[in-house]
Parts: structure tokens; C-alpha cells; sequence
């Protein structure tokens, strides 16, 4: 990472949304952004430099923070589906399994085929293990999507009648006992992000949140150098490092906070608005 210090040096900032832009609630759905954020942002937007959303989330739990925002891109689903465009897009085009012909929204995923094949072969490992495909906002699950999620779109499923497509992807939740097994046997084509400690995710290797930075900077004609990275979580590391200031919020993990260039206080305290205030307003 390069030092960015200078508000003239910065075109484009980048944020995560969970434990990072949005307020902790006492369930998944109840978290939130504050005014103070959604106003500093726009100032900042108003001032020149373009705005990124880069998240976990699916199109079904971020689009609605994403329309609260000035927003120039969006990474969903840790860079599985990019949207270039977003104020050309609107949910039930993030959701289709069919691409728009202008190319503003790409997916980074594998076939349906192909995840079915993974799963049943990680249950046959580890029969009891909670495991689920995630395509074109709907979750083809082994187990009830809504112990974890309220209100995302499900399907039960023993991995022989998913539709045929691009799956963004791979869900799990071992168990304490499942939790040291299964990074031995998952298959050398994914790579494994895990979030918030718990929910483990397969992806294409080339579906990542610093593989989506590159990619979006290069759209915007954006040296990397001229970037700031906001994050909290293991899955923002690479992102972080790849920006020319990685800034981990005060909550963020421990790992995160070794490798930022900076802290900023906690998305509780409204971190990001607070940085973004003192060095580029």
C-alpha cells in the first residue's frame, strides 16, 4: 500500500457494508446506515470522488443501501456479480440470469452443474454439514435459510433439481466439529472466504473484493494509488492492502487492524463518516 494523505490525491473510495458502513442491530436485518453517513458521502461525492460499494451481501439484502447512496459501482456477493453501472439497474435485473447487452453487469461465477457436484461431495464427507448454492438471489439450501436470514428467497434441495446456470457462490456452516475437516477437502477450483467467523463461502478464484477494486479503477480511469479502502473482516485484507490506503474501522478483526494503513473509530461511531470528514471535506 502506497500513503494517500492528500485529498487531491484520493479519486475514488472505497467501502464495505457489514461491521464496517452499517450499524450493528440485534439481528441481521436491523442493521443500518446513519444520516450522518449517507450525508458525508454524498458531500464527498459532490466534491469529485467516486463512491464503491464492495460487500458479502447479495443483490437481495444490499440493493436498498445502495439506492441510499451515490453510487458508482458495486461489487455484491464478495465480487461475484459487478455492476458497473448502477443507476441503469434495478433488482429484478441484478437478479435475472440473463446479462443486460450493454455489459454493465458482469458475473464471476461457475455452473450450477459444478456446484451441485461440490456439494454433494462435501456431504458426503461430512453428511450433517449445513451447505447451500447461492443463484440469481435465490438459496438452494440443505438447511432453513431463515435460523440465519429473515428475509432472503430459498429452496430446499438434495442438489439434483437446481436450475442450470451461473452460480455466484458455494454457502457453508460447519459446526464446531465439521469447522477443521472442511478446509481439507474443499476442491483446489474455489477459494475460501470467511465471514464474520461463521459462514464459510466458495468462490471463483477471479470473485474477489480486491480483484473488483482493480477492476472498477481501471473503468474509472483510477490509479490504485489514488484509492481508499474501508473494511473489517478477513475477506477486506487483500482490498485493503491492494488500495493506496487501507483504512480498518476500530471494531474491524485483529488481522485487519495489523495490515491497515490507518484506523478509523468504529462503524458503530460512524468510522467512516468520521474519516472521510477529517481528511477529504
Amino acid at each position: 500500500m502506497n500513503s494517500t494523505n492528500n485529498r487531491h490525491d484520493v479519486a475514488m473510495v472505497v467501502a464495505d457494508l457489514d461491521g464496517t458502513l452499517l450499524h450493528d442491530g440485534e439481528t441481521f436485518e436491523d442493521r443500518f446506515l446513519t444520516k450522518r453517513s449517507i450525508d458525508s458521502i454524498n458531500r464527498m461525492h459532490d466534491a469529485g470522488i467516486k463512491f464503491v460499494v464492495e460487500t458479502a451481501r447479495p443483490v437481495s439484502t444490499g440493493y436498498s443501501f445502495v439506492q441510499e447512496l451515490p453510487v458508482d459501482a458495486v461489487a455484491y456477493l464478495n465480487g461475484a456479480l459487478l455492476d458497473f453501472n448502477p443507476s441503469a439497474s434495478d433488482y429484478d435485473m441484478l437478479t435475472s440470469p440473463e446479462l443486460p447487452d450493454d455489459g454493465h453487469l458482469r458475473k464471476i461465477g461457475f455452473s450450477s452443474k459444478r456446484a451441485c457436484e461440490v456439494c454433494k461431495y462435501l456431504l458426503d464427507k461430512l453428511p450433517d454439514m449445513e451447505v447451500g448454492i447461492v443463484m440469481d438471489d435465490v438459496r438452494y439450501t440443505n438447511f432453513d435459510v431463515t435460523k440465519y436470514w429473515k428475509t432472503q428467497t430459498w429452496r430446499y434441495t438434495d442438489f439434483n433439481d437446481v436450475p442450470e446456470g451461473t452460480a455466484d457462490k458455494l454457502i457453508l456452516f460447519p459446526n464446531k466439529e465439521q469447522w477443521d475437516q472442511v478446509g481439507k477437502i474443499i476442491p483446489d477450483d474455489f477459494d475460501v472466504h470467511i465471514s464474520e467467523g461463521s459462514l464459510w463461502m466458495l468462490m471463483n478464484p477471479q470473485a474477489n473484493k480486491e480483484r473488483a477494486l482493480g477492476i472498477f479503477a481501471d473503468h474509472m480511469s483510477t490509479s490504485l494509488n489514488e484509492t481508499v479502502s474501508f473494511g473489517d473482516d478477513l475477506v477486506d485484507i487483500a482490498m485493503l492492502r491492494e488500495s493506496g490506503r487501507g483504512v480498518a474501522v476500530a471494531n474491524a478483526n485483529p488481522d485487519v487492524l495489523k495490515i491497515a494503513d490507518d484506523i478509523c473509530p468504529a462503524n458503530n461511531d460512524d468510522g467512516v463518516a468520521q474519516w472521510i470528514e477529517s481528511n477529504l471535506l
